[in-house]
This record gives structure tokens, sequence and C-alpha cells, in this order.
């Protein structure tokens, strides 16, 4: 018989392999942030020299509220793109999301592809990975604290991707007890779980469901960056009709939406999908994200200038980010929450 791990790691490293492509977008949706400008403050009174990103995450120090996003895992190709990133989040001192770990729980053939990534970063928030439809199977959650042990994990994510597993070959789209056994994990678990969708966004519904489950925090992973059903369709060269290729509620409308649930419950908003560009980033501060995430686009910058040009590039996003906050008066992240965004259609 086939070995199960193979088929997992042959996936894992195909969806790499396209994710390191423009393949994958969105085709007609965006993450609407292009909807909004920021409203110029012709008379600010901002210190540039007084602004600072550092801020505490996981009851660590990060210098920047970003956070490099889950991709890898599971496959030999891997072990090289953990390596990198790990150094990169370890020099710049933030949070690192890893891929799925659900290949080390058919055996331990890869698992120095996750281990690297805690030698490389000893002090930095990490981020473990399994997914909802492993969650959902489980009898005992044993096996999760074993996920988080390998890397020394300051959180769990529990990604939820039911348009993904739909549509994937060999897929898993069943779902029951989901949030039942969120709970569960959350009691048995030895540290926080954050919950993520894994590029269709998650709504202001979902997302009190999970918070009043206990989550620690939401990713909300909102459509227009990678488009999860446009991955499977490529990979089984399978002509799936555009409106699930596009499946998802943009980015913009669940931070938007997810943030008003912050007046009732204490949380962390994490906020990503099609997070591309420095603007970008800053319109996700805008609109209620507590830490913006970014997946992709980080890929394609380490394959292309290694992990020095993924330095360069956040530094670069959050240099950006100090001149918008200057010239929308926001001396702080909390002040540029405060009406500094306005939608184009009340421009033009």
């Amino acid at each position: 018989m086939p070995d199960k791990s193979d088929s997992t790691q042959r996936r894992k490293k195909e969806h790499i392999e396209l994710c390191l492509t423009d393949k994958v977008s969105f085709k007609k949706k965006k993450n609407g942030f292009e909807k909004y400008e920021f409203v110029h403050d012709a008379i600010t009174e901002v210190d540039l020299r007084k602004i600072t990103f550092v801020t505490r995450f996981l009851k660590k120090k990060i210098n920047y509220p970003f956070l490099i996003s889950c991709m890898t895992g599971g496959t030999q190709k891997a072990g090289n793109i953990n390596a990198q990133l790990s150094a990169a989040a370890n020099e710049l001192n933030i949070p690192l999301g890893i891929g799925s770990q659900r290949q080390a729980l058919e055996n331990d053939k890869y698992l120095e592809t996750y281990k690297v990534i805690r030698k490389n970063a000893p002090k930095i928030p990490i981020l473990g990975n399994i997914g909802a439809a492993q969650v959902v199977g489980m009898k005992s959650f044993k096996s999760v604290n074993y996920l988080a042990e390998i890397i020394k994990a300051d959180a769990m994510v529990v990604h939820i991707n039911p348009a993904h597993e739909l549509f994937q070959k060999n897929g898993e789209p069943y779902f029951p007890s989901l949030l039942k056994k969120i709970k569960r994990l959350i009691k048995e678990l030895k540290i926080p779980v954050i919950v993520k969708e894994v590029g269709s966004g998650i709504s202001k519904k979902a997302a009190a469901k999970l918070i009043e489950a206990g989550v620690f925090g939401i990713d909300v992973a909102g459509a227009g960056g990678t488009s999860w059903v446009g991955v499977e369709s490529l990979r089984n060269n399978e002509n799936i009709a555009p409106d699930f290729w596009d499946w998802g509620l943009p980015t913009d409308y669940c931070i938007k939406e997810v943030s008003k649930l912050k007046k009732k419950y204490d949380f962390v908003l994490i906020g990503s999908g099609g997070i591309n560009t420095s603007f970008d980033m800053a319109k996700a501060f805008a609109l209620g994200a507590d830490l913006a995430a970014s997946a992709r686009r980080i890929l394609i910058e380490l394959d292309r200038n290694d992990a020095e040009g993924v330095i360069n590039l956040i530094k670069s996003w959050f240099d950006d980010l100090k001149k918008i906050m200057f010239l929308t008066g926001s001396q702080t992240l909390r002040e540029i929450k405060k009406n500094k965004l306005i939608r184009k259609e009340e421009i033009y």
C-alpha cells in the first residue's frame, strides 16, 4: 500500500511550488483595501522619532506587530524554507507561524524540518499548526501537545478550511462538532489556541462563536490573496467555476466586522489575506487589526532574495507605515484606528 505520509509530503511540495507563482491568486475578487484612502492631516504634529512598534504577543516582546504566516510543513523542501524564515523572524524579533504539522503525526521522517525553526529562533513566538479536519477526528489531544513540543510552540493555530477541503482531491470536508472539539482542545492544550482561515475569511458571527469557545486569537485570512480552491484546481488540472475560485469574504470586511467584537471580548485580531504591500498592511491596522500577517508574498520574497530579502522587505513596510502615521496624524497604532480611513466613494 502507498505510504500516506508520502502522499502528504507530495501534496505539500506541490502547494509550495504553486504558491511561488501568481497563478493561485483570486481571479476577480480583491482584498478590499483598494476601496479606501487615508485621511491626510495637513497639520500633523506626529514626532517620527517617537514612533515605536514594540509590543507584546504571547507574553513575549516583539519589535513589530507582524506575523510571518503559516506556509510550509511536511516536505523536505520545507526544511530550507523554515530554516531561512526562522532566521529572518529571529533577526526581526517577530512571530513566525509554520505550516500544517499533520505530516508529523504520520511519521518522524521530516521532524527536522520543523525542529530547525526553534533552533534558529530561540526566543520569538512560534505558532504551531493543525487542521480543523484533524482536530475533529481526534479522540484525544495528546498528539497536539506533541506537535507543540516539537517546536516549543507558544500557541497552536487551528486552520479552518472548508472550501479548500471541499475542492481538494481526497479532501476531508467533514467538520461535525468542530466547536465542541475546539473547546476541548483549548482545555487540554498547554498553550493558547488561535484559529485562522486560509483565504476565505472569518465572519463576525463565526468569530464570536470561536471567541466564546475560548480561543486566544482570530486570524481572519480573508479573500483576495491566495485562493486554495484555485491551488487545488491547478494541482489536479480541474476546471473550477470562477465563483468558487473566488469564494470568500474580502479581508477588509472581515477585519472591520470582527474588530467590532473588541467592545465585548478580549482577543487578538490578526489581519491577513492578500497583505502584499506596506499600504495593505497599514490599512489592516487602520481597520482594527492588532497584528498583520502575510504568507505567499513573504515566500516569494524568500525565493527571490533569501532571508535577507525578507528582512529588508518587512523593515521597508514598517518604514512606510511610519510615514503613513506621520501623514495621518497618528502617533501610535492605536491612533491610526481612529477614523483615519475614508471610502473612495465619499471622495470622488
